[in-house]
């Protein structure tokens, strides 16, 4: 693996596809359904097309360039609703598995071109009990980025790619709480921009930070309200 404190954007690409290779176990001990439908989502990252971080370069641990691609559902759907979320999907019946799925969606969802995407690997799948699916997370790297958009307005509100340093920026993260049925749950959250980052999207962002090294130092009793 690329030393942590490689810093450009092709030093993040080694380290994600090593970690990908690695195949180390994750996020471990969340429960898992009696029959989980299989799913997958892209987390694809990439050199910013656009306005890179404001963060001044040795403040983070990766290039003010690093990019990851996100979207922001409609809110609209009956389920999460306004939450941010990668690309992704459940695996049909004619996808060649997760990697197939997850491009496949992602290309439906914002119009990338799935031909740009260098597929660094997978992660090993993680339980999503309250929905009943079985993720597979597909790491990928945007060698020739392609346009992105709103594909369908019914679907998304907005496809944007967030500058990782940004994310990491502790000032831009905090954990976000929900009472249900009596008990408390606490999960990590990012800011950046007008969005939210919270839920499934932000514990895979926060696991993959943590162990690729990036992450630093962060205020975990700060509570960011839900909207």
């Amino acid at each position: 693996m690329t030393e942590p404190d490689d810093p450009s954007p092709l030093g993040a690409r080694a380290q994600l596809a090593a970690l990908a290779a690695a195949r180390a176990p994750w996020l471990s001990g969340m429960p898992r359904a009696a029959s989980p439908r299989a799913a997958a989502v892209l987390m694809l990252f990439g050199v910013l097309d656009g306005t890179p971080s404001e963060r001044a370069a040795h403040d983070a641990a990766v290039s003010r360039d690093l990019d990851v691609l996100l979207l922001s559902r409609a809110a609209t759907l009956r389920h999460h609703a306004g939450q941010v979320a990668f690309p992704g999907g459940r695996v049909d019946p004619g996808d060649d598995g997760p990697i197939a799925a997850a491009l496949r969606e992602a290309h439906e969802e914002t119009g990338l071109d799935p031909a740009g995407v260098d597929v660094l690997g997978t992660l090993p799948a993680v339980p999503l009990a309250f929905s009943s699916h079985l993720v597979t997370p597909v790491l990928g790297w945007w060698r020739d980025p392609s346009p992105v958009r709103v594909v369908d307005e019914r679907e998304s509100a907005a496809v944007f790619r967030a500058p990782v340093a940004d994310l990491l920026d502790p000032a831009h993260r905090g954990v976000t709480v929900i009472h249900r049925d009596g008990r408390e749950w606490r999960g990590p959250a990012f800011t950046v921009g007008d969005h939210l980052v919270w839920g499934f999207t932000a514990m895979l962002l926060d696991a993959l930070f943590d162990r690729l090294g990036w992450a630093e130092p962060w205020d975990r009793d700060r509570v960011v309200p839900l909207a």
